[in-house]
């Protein structure tokens, strides 16, 4: 078997664990041939430190590569999956898969501040309703397109293959399990992206940037439920959702710890699911939490119980009386200090799933089969966080999640 060839879209956070993920994958043998970025010296930079070849363009990568994995910000993803499909090539995506980013105007400079007023449309005051539809359609232009072409999607939503969730995913086929209601959350202090607070880049705040997470293992596992016990995916019907901009309340106290510099995103969203068969799941999401990243997943079924902790757990701690001892050494993702006693992450890739879920994708597409996170998943995540969006703006009236594909 020739290697699979594969290549990067971005520089950051999410390239850097991309990169050692794919490393780590075994059975299909590969190879990362190089990457892109928007930025000459940081793709140059990271390239160099990893042995690979930086492209200059998503154009000229694709040329070279069977698969694109895209670690862009989420405003050119549609973009840059319609160039893969179009090319021929399979594609790994980073959540969320796309979204609704403002109106046809200039986009704002590369570098802007999250409370940037280059542009005059605010994500936060424009009406929601016809973003839904223009997602809608932008779904509707994705899969059209990955349909045509053949090509493999993996839609990397991480809780999915986190070892807690797929434990779960197992108890639910092995004992048939109905699913009665579940909870999830992702929520930490504030993201590191200086744009992340910009609808236009974003897509939206804490409903989409960090909601995709909880729902997407949510709507996961309620798809295997429904694929064991009555042989297709049981799917949302409907949402109820809330959102708010607690850090941009007049008396908001300020004392330094959480990021409150966005510019018109919510940092506070929840959402209640109804699937169609009645039961039920709620999600929440904010930027309000010190201490690390929060994510867990609970389900309460017919025959059992589980709480699936993905971040923190309990495989480490340490005690550290002075933060400078540990300066140079990671401990666990969007920790506030790291002085007293602490979570540690040993493995963080294989912990929150990343590592199994590049696994995944690499078989699936030497096997030329779906993985278990999937376009579909994808798409009915997007809608459902879209009609989230107008049932807030409704003051949390319940709102139909519209379908673009037949189970």
């Amino acid at each position: 078997m020739k290697p699979l060839r594969i290549g990067l879209v971005g520089a950051g956070f999410a390239a850097d664990y991309h990169v050692e993920c794919l490393r780590r994958v075994y059975g299909v043998p590969l190879e990362i041939v190089g990457l892109t970025s928007l930025r000459a010296e940081s793709r140059e930079a990271f390239a160099a430190a990893r042995g690979l070849r930086a492209y200059d363009s998503v154009e000229a990568l694709l040329q070279d590569v069977d698969v694109l994995d895209i670690l862009s910000p989420p405003s050119v993803h549609q973009e840059q999956i319609l160039q893969a499909a179009a090319a021929g090539k399979h594609f790994i995506i980073e959540k969320p898969l796309t979204g609704y980013f403002g109106p046809s105007e200039p986009p704002l400079p590369a570098g802007a501040g999250a409370g940037s007023q280059a542009s005059p449309w605010r994500g936060d005051l424009a009406p929601k309703s016809p973003m839904l539809a223009a997602v809608m359609d932008s779904l509707a232009a994705l899969s059209a397109a990955v349909s045509s072409a053949g090509v493999i999607c993996g839609y990397a939503e991480n809780f999915v293959y986190a070892p807690a969730v797929q434990k779960e995913r197992e108890i639910l086929e092995k004992t048939r399990a109905q699913v009665l209601r579940m909870y999830g959350e992702e929520s930490h202090n504030g993201s590191a992206s200086p744009v992340y607070g910009i609808w236009r880049f974003a897509g939206g705040g804490s409903l989409i940037g960090k909601g995709c997470h909880p729902l997407g293992a949510l709507l996961y596992l309620k798809r295997v439920e429904g694929l064991t016990r009555l042989g297709r995916p049981l799917r949302p019907v409907s949402v109820s959702a809330r959102t708010h901009e607690i850090t941009r309340l007049p008396d908001y106290d300020d004392q330094g710890f959480l990021r409150t510099d966005y510019h018109d995103i919510e940092d506070y969203g929840q959402m209640h699911v109804v699937f169609e068969d009645g039961t039920v799941a709620d999600v929440i999401t904010c930027e309000l939490v010190l201490g690390g990243i929060y994510d867990y997943v609970e389900v309460f079924a017919n025959n059992h119980r589980a709480r699936c902790r993905l971040n923190p757990n309990d495989l480490m701690d340490t005690f550290n009386p002075c933060g400078e001892n540990f300066a140079d050494i990671y401990t666990v993702e969007k920790i506030s200090t790291k002085e007293g006693w602490s979570p540690v992450a040993p493995d963080e890739h294989f912990t929150m799933g990343y590592q199994a879920e590049l696994q995944d994708f690499l078989e699936c597409i030497a096997g030329r089969r779906q993985p278990q996170s999937d376009l579909a998943l994808a798409l009915d995540t997007t809608a459902t966080i879209y009609a989230a969006y107008v049932s807030a703006e409704e003051g949390g009236k319940e709102q139909e999640i519209p379908r673009l594909l037949e189970d």
